[in-house]
């Protein structure tokens, strides 16, 4: 029998919800890499506030555009060169006059989200696995 762990089903009900199962290769077919923010701007034309982020994936993804509901627990400075997990195989978003690329990954907290980030530094565009 394998053992689940809890950080191993976070993961799950971040992107699937806690209501609704999943198997293991439906998750596997998620790109989640690791990514450097190295611009933030405000989002002046989001319905709700908003970051503008640009993400360095490193050679391989490159720099992705993603726009982030965190302003609540994040400032600009806080997030410039902060290592943030995103799902980079998303089809690009339109939100107002934006193109989001990629989806950064956060926890729903009672006080807003709060980013999933690496506990140490790491290669920008390492893999979730």
């Amino acid at each position: 029998m394998n053992k689940v762990c809890p950080s191993d089903m976070l993961f799950v009900i971040i992107i699937f919800g806690s209501d609704k199962m999943t198997d293991f290769e439906t998750f596997m077919k998620l790109d989640i890499r690791v990514g450097t923010i190295i611009e933030v701007n405000d989002f002046e034309k989001a319905k709700r506030p908003a970051y503008k982020l640009k993400i360095d994936f490193g050679d391989e993804i490159g720099i992705k555009n993603s726009s982030a509901q965190i302003t609540e627990n994040y400032t600009k400075e806080d997030l410039l060169n902060k290592q943030i997990l995103a799902v980079v195989n998303f089809p690009p978003k339109q939100v107002a006059d934006f193109i989001s690329e990629v989806l950064v990954l956060g926890v729903y907290t009672k006080n807003g989200v709060v980013l999933i980030e690496p506990d140490r530094k790491v290669n920008n565009a390492d893999k979730l696995g």
